[in-house]
């Protein structure tokens, strides 16, 4: 059986730019999956936000970061691509990290060079560790890489651009340093204009990856064209599902305090013009009845006939 990682590999070297769009849980994972796209991106900002209810500033766990991710990998049909964040500690603490993350069964992670609590890398108050510690995380990691699933792909992430005045040299350098220690793509965060997002694409010495956060950060806004032709591999946009979520339930809540019976109405017309099929459906109800059919003794099969699938009712 082709692993995860190796799919996302094949889809590395392909000429054609990986686009992954941006989800939190397995639910917007498998909108995703259901729209079609080769790989997704499993956002930590998100993460924390829908998981603990916090900003995405150190406060959610390794543990609670894996769960998510191995959730969102059994719920979609393509590989994902998982925020590890700085590694949840020193080079020692990294070696289990990614043990976890390869049993969970994803694609890809990142880990980047932030010292801990770590913070979103598009705000203020970041700091990085020193590079040659920063090597040593990403040499253990390949080393996990390497014992466990040679496949697995690992995405080294520098925030030096921007910390403490740390220049685009400067993260390049890093970045570069991350490669010729293992790691299979690189990930400069934090370029703020097309011409420095240039110079990542040509000057990073391996496969390269490009952080799309839109309004929310410093990167700039760029035609996937483009992109191509400075040698990016891979665009994340991280926070899609994130936003779109927030934007749409919050429009939606607004409408339902108005009023109730026509904020569900309106809901219910969108969720049907949205051409997903029924909740149930959409869901996964119809193979729960398959397993029924197929596992269940037949006295079973008749007591719950009806209630399941497209025969239910919502609740």
């Amino acid at each position: 059986m082709t692993t995860t990682g190796a799919r996302l590999r094949t889809l590395l070297e392909a000429d054609d730019l990986l686009v992954c769009p941006g989800v939190h849980d397995p639910l917007t994972a498998a909108v995703a999956d259901q729209v079609g796209f080769d790989a997704v991106y499993m956002t930590g900002y998100g993460t924390s936000l829908s998981t603990v209810g916090y900003p995405d500033a150190g406060f959610i766990t390794m543990p609670e970061m894996i769960e998510n991710a191995a959730n969102i990998q059994e719920r979609i049909s393509v590989p994902l691509v998982a925020d590890a964040d700085n590694g949840y500690g020193n080079a020692t603490n990294i070696v289990r990290t990614v043990r976890e993350y390869v049993k969970a069964g994803v694609g890809a992670i990142h880990i980047e060079d932030q010292t801990f609590p770590k913070r979103c890398g598009h705000t203020k108050g970041r700091q990085v560790i020193p590079k040659d510690e920063a090597v040593g995380k990403i040499r253990a990691a390949a080393d996990v890489r390497d014992e466990r699933d040679e496949s697995f792909v690992l995405i080294a992430r520098s925030d030096a651009r921007g910390t403490g005045g740390g220049s685009l040299d400067e993260a390049i350098d890093r970045v570069n340093a991350y490669l010729d220690a293992g790691a299979d793509v690189g990930f400069v965060e934090g370029p703020t204009d097309a011409v420095e997002l240039q110079r990542v694409g040509e000057e990073v010495d391996g496969h390269v990856l490009y952080n799309f956060v839109g309004d929310l950060g410093t990167s700039p806004y760029v035609d996937l064209a483009d992109l191509e032709a400075w040698d990016f591999d891979l665009v994340i946009f991280p926070v899609l599902a994130t936003l779109s979520t927030i934007s749409a339930v919050h429009r939606d809540m607004a409408t339902f305090a108005e009023d109730p019976v026509a904020a569900m109405r309106d809901v219910d017309d969108a969720f049907d013009a949205a051409s997903v099929g029924s909740l149930h459906e959409f869901s996964g109800f119809p193979e729960v009845v398959e397993w029924e059919e197929r596992y269940l003794p037949e006295t079973d099969r008749e007591k719950y006939e009806g209630s399941l699938g497209d025969d239910v009712d919502g609740e």
